[in-house]
């Protein structure tokens, strides 16, 4: 095989797992969304685009899933990640690493809140469940859709 199919099929197998992980991160993303919408979360969601609605919030919620979604199918992909029991754990793993970075980091300094910032409390305790279930659906899907190609 040449250089350039080589790279070519690279380019590919890439872009596959960024789709795919899209995929897996919008489906999770859809779930985890349920679960914010029974605790009434997305409202805090749409501040972040200056909205209280909560639709907006779950859109923006999804937009944000597919990102981390796509994000994790590149890793899964660069570290050449493979089997369903592995990529559970990895999704798991960085779903727990996206609720520190999102939850405890970023959203409270988004919204203006930097006296929040790395503050744990029952609010925090269900989003780190909420942010371990999307892992397990995002890796889980993600494995599903590697069967594929």
């Amino acid at each position: 095989m040449s250089t350039a199919t080589a790279g070519s099929a690279q380019s590919q197998g890439a872009v596959s797992a960024v789709r795919n992980g899209i995929i897996a991160g919008v489906i999770g993303g859809v779930v985890f969304g349920m679960l914010m919408a029974m605790m009434n979360m997305l409202p805090m969601v749409a501040a972040l685009v200056g909205s209280d609605n909560a639709i907006v919030g779950f859109v923006v919620h999804l937009v944000i899933s597919a990102g981390i979604g796509g994000s994790f199918g590149l890793l899964a992909a660069l570290l050449s990640l493979k089997g369903r029991t592995r990529l559970l754990v990895a999704g798991m793993i960085y779903g727990v690493i996206w609720w520190v970075l999102g939850a405890l980091i970023l959203m409270p300094l988004m919204l203006g809140m930097s006296a929040m910032v790395l503050q744990i409390g029952d609010t925090q305790w269900a989003s780190l469940m909420g942010h371990a279930i999307f892992g397990l659906i995002t890796g889980y899907v993600y494995a599903a859709l590697g069967h594929r190609g």
